[in-house]
């Protein structure tokens, strides 16, 4: 399916953007985009589905590895090609232009407004700890045997969404100061989890950890299904070469930025579950709305667990600051290449920023914020992402083969063998949530295949710009 078209990687690009996120920005935008609701939350989704803390922890650290084979991928090919835009530029030149494209659009109509309605609605959840009320059914709909609850969570988490929006308008450096800060707060958090759980929480047995564990297609089917809500917690590390037109150094610091930042969300996620199995029995954590929240309060009280929940709700503020951040420069790298709505390619005099593009993106994450809940959103979203995972992989394969003289400032630790595992991994991934999610997973294929009339229609050289 490979067309020709515009090749935003085949030369310099004209950039009204400014390069102004230094090493330690950057390592503060993956651990904040990547910490976000997941680690607070999903553990007792998990837990539902493989029956187990054995096969929870299992989950956990099979996912981490192919993360980072994942972050090995997406160094080299950040650092090699340093545009914004990131997937969208690799796909181009890797597989061909309608490849990016279509990545371009997944994360324009589907990935991005997905994520940032999903964090909403995970910064709500952590409200409605606090505060009741927020939960509390307005009405109910019923169509066909659907059941839609609307409450007051919905249309306040579509209000987060405009002003996380508003934020990123108004400067990209302000930006990054505001992630090193919120990030500095989420990882605290983890961190007194963690120490107060270990000092004040008393333990319980790992009953069901220690039960025998069947070795079957069904027991891996369970792990599958719980890699699901793991690597929405894990999503992130892949975002940071989205922002390489305004990262000091690209060269050096994304590659940096991406293994470091991973390196240290894998190991807080790991301690975080081993206090949360530690502290509450696993019965009770595997029907937790708030796993979090509940094992602060088992040691430290409702007034512990009000502060702590807090905490986690600034944590989901700052990971859907990040994806608002980074994700608003793939439509502007798309329109600039004459391929999306061109008021996608404005930037702000005065601020610098892709204001178009993140006024697109925030109208659509709002919409998306009133439509559906947290469980809902996040397994449309893994499914739509790691089908582009999987092609990133195969992106970076072909290039060694295509260009091997290609400058490769970063090589992936571990080439073949580890694109070919994280390759594997988002194939199996995304077969399986098919047949667990099969309406949510084909409307999300749908939303993608509806971007192929688009991009014919846009890839004419007439429509690309005189400068191009």
């Amino acid at each position: 399916m490979c067309a020709t078209g515009p090749d935003p990687s085949s030369r310099p690009q004209p950039s009204h953007l400014i390069r102004g996120l230094g090493l330690w920005s950057a390592t503060a935008i993956v651990i904040g985009d990547t910490i976000g609701t997941g680690v607070f939350l999903v553990t007792s989704d998990m837990a539902r589905a493989v029956g187990s803390a054995a096969l929870v922890f299992a989950a956990w650290l099979i996912g981490g590895l192919i993360v980072l084979f994942g972050a090995f991928c997406y160094a080299e090919l950040g650092a090699a090609f340093p545009q914004a835009g990131g997937p969208y530029v690799y796909l181009n030149r890797g597989l061909g232009p309608l490849w990016g494209f279509l990545f371009g659009w997944m994360s324009s109509f589907l990935e991005r407004p997905v994520a940032m309605a999903t964090l909403a609605a995970g910064f709500l959840r952590f409200a409605g700890f606090l505060f009741p009320v927020v939960t509390t059914p307005l009405f109910t709909l019923h169509v066909g045997r659907s059941e839609f609850a609307f409450t007051a969570a919905q249309p306040l988490a579509a209000l987060v969404v405009v002003a996380v929006t508003a934020v990123n308008y108004l400067s990209v450096r302000m930006g990054g100061a505001i992630q090193v800060l919120l990030t500095s707060l989420k990882v605290g958090t983890i961190l007194v989890i963690v120490i107060a759980g270990v000092l004040f929480g008393k333990p319980h047995a790992l009953e069901a950890a220690n039960a025998a564990i069947p070795i079957g297609w069904g027991t891996i089917a369970a792990v599958l299904t719980a890699l699901v809500p793991a690597m929405w917690a894990y999503n992130g590390f892949n975002d940071l070469g989205d922002l390489g037109e305004e990262i000091l150094h690209p060269q050096k610091n994304i590659p940096r930025a991406i293994i470091l930042g991973l390196l240290t969300v894998g190991g807080l996620y790991l301690m975080a579950n081993v206090v949360y199995f530690r502290t509450l029995p696993f019965a009770q954590l595997a029907q937790s709305q708030h796993v979090a929240s509940d094992v602060v309060q088992s040691f430290a009280g409702s007034r512990g667990a009000a502060w702590l929940t807090v905490a986690m709700a600034m944590s989901a503020l700052g990971a859907l600051h990040v994806v608002v951040l980074t994700g608003a420069r793939i439509p502007y790298a798309m329109a600039r290449d004459g391929v999306f709505f061109q008021f996608a390619n404005r930037v702000h005099s005065s601020f610098h920023t892709p204001s178009g593009a993140l006024i697109f993106l925030g109208a659509i994450a709002a919409l998306l914020a009133l439509s559906g809940t947290y469980e809902e959103l996040y397994s449309l979203f893994v499914f739509a992402v790691w089908i582009f995972f999987a092609l990133t992989a195969i992106a970076l394969l072909r290039l060694r083969k295509k260009e091997p003289g290609l400058s490769r400032p970063y090589r992936a630790w571990g080439y073949p063998w580890t694109p070919l595992i994280f390759l594997a991994a988002a194939v199996a991934l995304t077969a399986n949530l098919w047949m667990v999610r099969p309406v949510r997973s084909s409307l999300g294929l749908a939303v993608i295949l509806a971007g192929i009339p688009f991009f014919y229609r846009w890839r004419n050289p007439a429509r690309l710009r005189p400068d191009r």
